[in-house]
């Protein structure tokens, strides 16, 4: 291990963070990395859902998808509202699901409701769900959104999101073979259920980084990168967790971006720097693995 990672990885002892992999990119280098054991793929758990936007800004590009694009355009709704009513579900747009601000106060499809749900349609049992506001107006952090994402892109597309990127992201990425959980129906959940390694995270990263470019191929349009890591929506939360909400990304501070995952999955942006930071982790204190970021990493960059 290099110098650079010697204070993080002590004050993530010595606070028993349970982190099992960290990897910083800077100027199109790896410049150090430590893994706690061997590298090996996880469950990203929510950094899943940067993949699916991938997707999305691809399917938009090639004119098949829109950011208007609404629900009840492609899923009948159950729903016990009248259809014209702004609490109706169909009238949830792409880009309400891609900001989370689809009207729910509790969020439906969270991972404890999917496992214990009896409708194998996923699709179905969220477009029967009235909503408790109108959409567009305030954020609620929703994996139910991002699986919604993935049905409507599904739904468009005629392929799931994993196939769909595998050839466009995940090949020229060379993460091969990649396993990605579906639901009873064979949608890809899109907001989590992807094993990656932490290297592999990390290439993703410098992707994010280079505004969609790899190797000299533009995989993602870097107005997409662009529109999709910025500002779009107020969040409320710890340090690193209220700096708003852009489209399936979180703002941070010191001017970073980034895809995070439930118990410490982290792959954060750092454009001003021109560096990236993977993290793998099994530990629910995600601010703490923040704040060690933030004092131990951050400066020698």
């Amino acid at each position: 291990m290099a110098h650079l990672l010697e204070g993080f990885v002590k004050r993530i002892t010595d606070k028993e963070l349970q982190v099992f992999s960290a990897r910083v990119r800077q100027n199109g280098e790896e410049r150090d990395a430590w893994d706690l054991a061997k590298d090996q793929r996880r469950l990203q758990h929510s950094v899943s859902k940067s993949f699916t936007c991938m997707a999305v800004g691809l399917a938009i590009e090639e004119g098949k998808l829109s950011l208007d694009h609404q629900l009840g355009q492609f899923f009948p709704s159950e729903a016990p509202v009248q259809e014209d009513s702004p609490l109706h579900p169909g009238h949830i747009t792409l880009y309400n699901l891609l900001r989370m601000s689809t009207g729910h106060d509790s969020p439906p499809l969270w991972a404890p409701e999917r496992a214990s749900l009896q409708e194998k349609d996923w699709a179905k049992y969220y477009m029967s769900l009235p909503l408790d506001r109108k959409p567009g107006e305030t954020f609620t952090y929703s994996s139910g959104d991002t699986f919604m994402i993935s049905a409507l892109f599904q739904a468009v597309m005629g392929q799931t999101v994993k196939d769909y990127l595998t050839p466009r992201l995940f090949d020229p990425l060379e993460i091969r073979n990649v396993t990605w959980e579906t639901s009873p129906l064979g949608i890809t959940l899109g907001c989590a259920g992807l094993s990656i390694s932490n290297e592999e995270l990390s290439r993703f990263g410098q992707m994010l980084l280079k505004r969609g470019e790899w190797n000299g191929q533009q995989l993602v349009p870097a107005e997409w990168i662009d529109f999709v890591t910025h500002k779009h929506i107020d969040s409320k939360g710890s340090r690193d967790w209220e700096q708003g909400y852009g489209c399936q990304f979180w703002m941070c501070t010191h001017d970073a971006y980034r895809a995070d995952g439930a118990q410490g999955q982290l792959c954060i942006i750092l454009p001003k720097l021109d560096a990236v930071i993977a993290i793998n982790s099994n530990e629910d204190r995600m601010q703490d693995i923040m704040d060690a970021v933030w004092s131990d990493i951050y400066p020698l960059l």
